[in-house]
């Protein structure tokens, strides 16, 4: 996707990127205007794990299923914050209520209990026709802020524990026939996503049946947030 929605997809495939709050800052706003245009559901590859260097780090223990933070009981109905939440999740039910508003997704989800988007449920929102433009900041943009917003209150990631999460993924993703699927790589100490090796010219589909089928089954690799980053 080209223009705002663009923008704002880069936006959110760097906020697992945990370092000092400046620093983080720094990046984010640059990611706004600078980062190039990415595939919608399948984060940056590259580094020296893409495409040929793809089983480089496989030799590092997988790490176990675990369920995430969605998997707490409780909570509160639509639009409400459950007691005891974090600015975070605030931060993050400003974006979810701009998006219902003006963003042009009324049934747009609610966030995790954990303030992370449930991005199961927002993929498949986007995988609806016509419904893929905006998916990520909204119509034109409109809730770009609301989503940079979002991502500054994010608590801080242990960025080794995010690359071993998502290396068990794409480790997992090949090994239920995504064959392409890259490894992620860490840079400057933070971890960066793996998936489609040449996300400008995407070689892998994710509406096809096999990737859905990967993707459910690797699921439950991914770390609470990490979700739609890879």
């Amino acid at each position: 996707m080209d223009g705002p929605s663009s923008a704002a997809a880069n936006v959110q495939r760097m906020s697992f990127l945990r370092t000092k709050p400046r620093t983080t800052a720094r990046l984010r706003a640059a990611t706004l205007v600078a980062v190039p245009v990415l595939a919608f559901s399948v984060a940056c590859g590259g580094g020296d794990d893409s495409a040929d260097g793809a089983k480089k780090d496989d030799a590092i223990a997988d790490v176990p299923d675990a369920p995430t933070a969605s998997a707490a009981k409780g909570g509160s109905g639509p639009g409400t914050r459950p007691a005891g939440k974090s600015a975070f999740y605030d931060a993050q039910m400003k974006y979810v209520q701009c998006m219902r508003v003006k963003g042009g997704y009324k049934d747009f989800p609610d966030p995790k209990l954990s303030g992370y988007l449930d991005w199961a449920k927002v993929n498949e929102i986007g995988s609806q026709p016509g419904r893929n433009d905006g998916i990520k900041g909204g119509k034109n943009g409109v809730c770009v802020d609301e989503l940079r917003a979002a991502l500054s209150a994010e608590p801080e990631r242990d960025q080794q524990k995010a690359y071993e999460s998502m290396l068990a993924h794409a480790r997992c993703m090949r090994d239920n026939g995504v064959s392409q699927f890259t490894n992620p790589t860490m840079s400057g100490g933070n971890a960066v996503p793996g998936g489609d090796p040449n996300p400008g010219s995407p070689s892998i589909d994710p509406k096809s049946p096999s990737y859905k089928r990967a993707a459910e089954a690797c699921k439950s690799k991914l770390l609470d947030g990490l979700d739609g980053m890879q």
